[in-house]
């Protein structure tokens, strides 16, 4: 029977493998879809199939960082369990998923799925996806990536904490290439993993969400009864008050520096600038952490017994 391409599509659909090996399956039962889903579930290739359904909410976040400290890359690739996290076959993969984002020319995830594997360029990085639930045996998922490219001087500076459960990815602008770089970029990437900052500083806040923030807290002040005697300009001073605290909080360089809370982020920049010779700013960062806002598998520990007595 000849194999057309539709066939083989609609193959590759079913199981997530990638064109070849689903073209030899479909050659090796002559044609037959049942029959060279289970000649791919034999291979342990489709086994993803079955697993694509399962919650994936754990998993690892991982950055990749040339040697020239010029282009970089964030990734969260997303596991069923903690303990598959911890496992050095997904670690390694992560790392690789890593390293590709960083060569990657991808705007989404969708192009990103759809480029060669580095590794194995018979394969799409969707295809690699595969394989690697076939080998681990749960449904895995790279949920997102982000690449930066440094166009002026400075530092690409990485850190990640707790085994992987947040990464930060920093890049910092000077006109020196400073030593003193590295180690700053790694403790301001510490103070963003625990605070989690929403924005840079200030001049980065959009009037939109200020505004905002402005109805929230007026509403807020408007609903306390001990402000019910209050004139407006007080309720407003009270407002403008608020308000400036907020943004200490969530504003990066307005925050305390964690490890010196008798200065500021921008003062501690200030003073590594110092020691420099030249100033440095922040030009961006970004923040995964590994399962932020997906929603995590439940289990009840009495159906776990039960299921495992079975």
């Amino acid at each position: 029977m000849a194999i057309t391409a539709s066939m083989v599509k609609e193959l590759r659909e079913m199981t997530g493998v990638g064109m070849l090996e689903c073209k030899k399956a479909l050659a090796e039962t002559d044609g037959d879809m049942e029959k060279a889903v289970e000649y791919l579930r034999e291979k342990g290739l489709a086994a993803s199939a079955k697993k694509a359904g399962r919650i994936a909410s754990e998993g690892l976040v991982d950055i990749y960082v040339s040697d020239d400290k010029k282009t970089a890359a964030i990734v969260e690739v997303n596991s069923e369990t903690d303990f598959v996290a911890k496992n050095q076959t997904f670690k390694d993969y992560v790392a690789n998923v890593a390293k590709q984002a960083a060569s990657s020319s991808a705007a989404n995830m969708d192009e990103f799925f759809e480029e060669k594997w580095s590794l194995d360029e018979a394969f799409t990085v969707k295809e690699a996806l595969s394989q690697q639930v076939a080998v681990i045996g749960e449904n895995l998922n790279i949920r997102r990536f982000e690449k930066f490219v440094r166009e002026t001087s400075g530092s690409l500076v990485s850190y990640v904490h707790g085994g992987g459960r947040i990464g930060v990815l920093i890049e910092l602008a000077c006109e020196k290439e400073a030593a003193e770089l590295e180690e700053l970029g790694k403790n301001v990437a510490m103070q963003i993993a625990a605070l989690n900052p929403k924005f840079i500083a200030v001049d980065n806040v959009p009037a939109d969400f200020i505004e905002k923030e402005k109805e929230i807290l007026t509403q807020q002040a408007k609903n306390d009864p001990k402000n019910a005697s209050k004139p407006d300009n007080i309720i407003e001073k009270m407002i403008t008050g608020r308000l400036q605290k907020e943004m200490k909080e969530i504003c990066l360089v307005e925050q305390p520096y964690v490890k010196d809370g008798d200065m500021s982020v921008k003062q501690y920049i200030d003073s590594v600038a110092k020691v420099v010779g030249a100033p440095i700013t922040i030009s961006r960062y970004v923040r995964f952490e590994t399962g932020e806002g997906l929603a995590k598998k439940e289990e009840n520990f009495a159906e776990e017994v039960a299921k495992a007595a079975q």
